[in-house]
């Protein structure tokens, strides 16, 4: 996948996420999305190539780093926590939802009390130009991996349940 259109499909999946919005808080050169204030995605230019950076468990940025050459730590941002996503061959568009909206999930689940979530899981799927049934497998898949973490299972997993 090439630098635009990696931006582009990032963007457009966190579009698709219940409260995220677009912030400038590092300047025009930074494209940086929220969910209730906190950040879960950075999009800018390193080198002239267009990058993301997203939220991840530590677990799974370390296997994404160790299976895929165009994933780095974060740049800029916590090399535990976040990476950094270049362009590549390694890298295709369901691979980027499913960054994009775990890093999202991360960060509600982290950082946003329960009560404040912007969307309820099962009204997700009904919302009009959101409620895909991969977003809905995805949340579901999350949900559930957060009860399996809490109870001491194995932490990496794709979030696309059909892949």
């Amino acid at each position: 996948m090439d630098g635009r259109a990696l931006q582009r499909r990032a963007s457009e999946r966190a579009k698709q996420l219940p409260g995220s919005y677009l912030d400038h808080p590092f300047g025009d050169e930074w494209d940086v999305r929220k969910v209730r204030g906190k950040v879960f995605m950075l999009q800018t230019e390193l080198d002239g190539e267009p990058v993301i950076t997203v939220k991840a468990h530590p677990d799974d940025a370390l296997a994404l780093r160790s299976t895929h050459a165009s994933i780095a730590v974060g740049y800029h941002m916590n090399k535990r926590h976040w990476i950094t996503v270049h362009p590549g061959d390694d890298i295709d568009g369901a691979l980027v939802d499913d960054l994009v909206t775990e890093a999202y999930l991360l960060v509600l689940e982290k950082n946003v009390p329960k009560s404040q979530w912007p969307v309820d899981p099962a009204a997700f799927v009904d919302r009009a130009g959101v409620g895909t049934a991969h977003a809905w497998l995805a949340l579901q898949s999350a949900y559930a991996f957060a009860a399996e973490r809490a109870a001491g299972l194995p932490a990496v997993r794709r979030l696309d349940p059909v892949a």
